[in-house]
């Protein structure tokens, strides 16, 4: 290769493709050097310099100084000891290495055309590098841009110039995607990855919903209408909740557009999926039964603790509030952030009536008082034991039959049954040894380690199996549902960096 012709190999490259010289001499350097070895009758290591005026290029021969005691040395052609790389040079160090100059050999067809790839792929990687560096700060936007190909399921989309790679599982289903049709997507990632796309694209993502309502809605652009959540079946049905803090404007009016115009132009664009518009309210239980609609809500109970209400419907309104295959109970829980229990009346009453009897058991044998106090208890609002023990003294004197000598009893009670649970509680902790791969599991201390292998969980990868449902049911670990997920899917890291 001619001195002339690294120089014009650098100047069109840079202009062709946008990459800074430096890059591309680089590149050049480490082609010549992986000709250089190939060329060579042994197992060399070699580097090679390039003048970046001239042109001109040195090739040296080296050898990577090891410790004198080190057991990596292994490859005498590539690897030199401390004490002889000393003779040599006596300010080297463990980690340099010593250099001598090479006869530069002629590149035959064979070893340039290794040459040309290693270019290639190294200007490859600085192309992808400036990919996501044009594209970071852009996650999490909407896009426009035009199917290029199809492989193996998945859509390559075109995007300023740059390939994104649309995976099959999230597009819509049944949208029938095809070279040539110009899309809306949603930006979810962007990597930079050894091979193929670094940017990740997502038409089933709620984000994308929203920001077609923000696209095609003024006032949801201006801020006019405040947009708090989305929630999607791709492809079919969709709840979108909206609220507005000026009185002159209807949210769901907007949203809808004249007759529809608005939110029709947002279902055209996800492939006719139905789009239900939600008024938010900061009351818990008037967004659920607004999400729910157009079922309509008898009652509902709302549990604090588990996060989650028992929905009363009547038995007309049963099938409608669930939804074909649970469609509209689901969407109105992701919507909401509420887990949500549909049941009639009848269904209600039963519940009620089961965990009042598990409640009066409960007292009965805790507080050792006979069915009828049990029940007293039960009718006055009392469900747990700490309630018993520990709220205000007047509040269970002013119970009816009951007096200080009495109330005085069932406190005492109480905090000896809850202190007998916690002392058997704490002897299973203390027995319990977590595996240090459940240790490492992020998010894990030794403490939720510990209550974790007393109930059986003892390794990462039992972690890994348990269902959201099955780490809820442990009531010792106070976590909910979103802290559940967070701890499952930190088990099973290994499983996807494995893939």
């Amino acid at each position: 290769m001619k001195t002339e012709e690294i120089l014009m190999i650098v100047d069109a490259v840079s202009r062709e493709k946008g990459i800074e010289k430096e890059i591309i001499f680089r590149a050049i350097e480490a082609a010549l050097a992986t000709a250089t070895r190939k060329k060579h009758p042994k197992d060399i290591d070699a580097r090679v310099e390039i003048d970046r005026k001239t042109g001109e290029y040195k090739t040296f021969r080296r050898w990577e100084v090891m410790d004198d005691e080190s057991e990596e040395f292994e490859t005498p052609e590539r690897q030199i000891l401390f004490a002889a790389a000393q003779k040599r040079d006596p300010d080297i160090q463990v980690g340099d290495f010593i250099e001598e100059p090479l006869e530069p050999v002629e590149f035959g067809r064979i070893a340039a055309q290794a040459a040309k790839q290693v270019i290639v792929q190294k200007v490859r990687e600085a192309e992808r590098e400036q990919i996501v560096e044009l594209f970071q700060d852009r996650k999490g936007e909407m896009m426009t841009g035009v199917v290029k190909r199809m492989e193996r399921g998945d859509a390559i989309i075109e995007l300023s110039g740059a390939e994104a790679l649309l995976p099959k599982g999230k597009m819509i289903p049944r949208e029938g995607l095809r070279p040539g049709d110009r899309i809306r997507v949603y930006l979810e990632d962007v990597q930079l990855v050894p091979r193929g796309p670094q940017l990740f694209l997502s038409r089933t993502a709620p984000e994308l919903l929203i920001e077609l309502f923000r696209l095609e809605v003024p006032e949801a652009g201006e801020g006019l209408i405040q947009i708090h959540s989305a929630a999607r079946d791709p492809g079919l049905r969709a709840k979108i909740a909206v609220s507005t803090s000026d009185a002159r404007i209807d949210p769901i009016g907007a949203c809808v557009g004249m007759r529809g115009s608005r939110v029709q132009s947002v279902s055209n664009e996800l492939a006719g999926e139905r789009v239900d518009i939600i008024l938010f309210s900061n009351n818990p239980a008037e967004y659920v039964i607004n999400a729910l609609a157009p079922a309509e809500v008898a009652s509902i109970v709302v549990d604090e603790e588990s996060h989650s209400m028992d929905v009363i419907v009547d038995e007309t309104q049963l099938s409608q509030a669930i939804g074909r295959g649970g469609q509209n109970v689901r969407l109105a829980s992701e919507l909401t952030g509420w887990e949500l229990n549909i049941m009639t009346d009848e269904e209600a009453q039963e519940k009620g009536a089961a965990e009042t009897k598990d409640v009066i058991s409960l007292f009965m044998q805790s507080l050792d008082v006979d069915q009828e106090v049990a029940e007293v208890l039960v009718e006055e609002g009392f469900t747990t034991l700490d309630e018993v023990a520990y709220v205000p003294k007047q509040e269970m004197v002013a119970i009816e039959g009951f007096d200080e000598d009495i109330v005085e009893e069932l406190r005492t009670r109480a905090r000896d049954a809850l202190l007998t649970k916690a002392i058997a509680m704490e002897e299973k902790i203390s027995g319990a040894e977590p595996d240090q791969t459940l240790l490492d599991v992020e998010g894990i201390d030794e403490h939720m380690a510990k209550l974790l292998a007393s109930n059986g969980i003892v390794t990462g990868e039992d972690l890994a199996e348990q269902s959201v449902d099955e780490l809820l049911e442990l009531e010792e670990l106070g976590i909910d549902e979103e802290r559940a997920k967070t701890l499952i899917m930190a088990a099973r890291a290994p499983w996807f960096a494995e893939e």
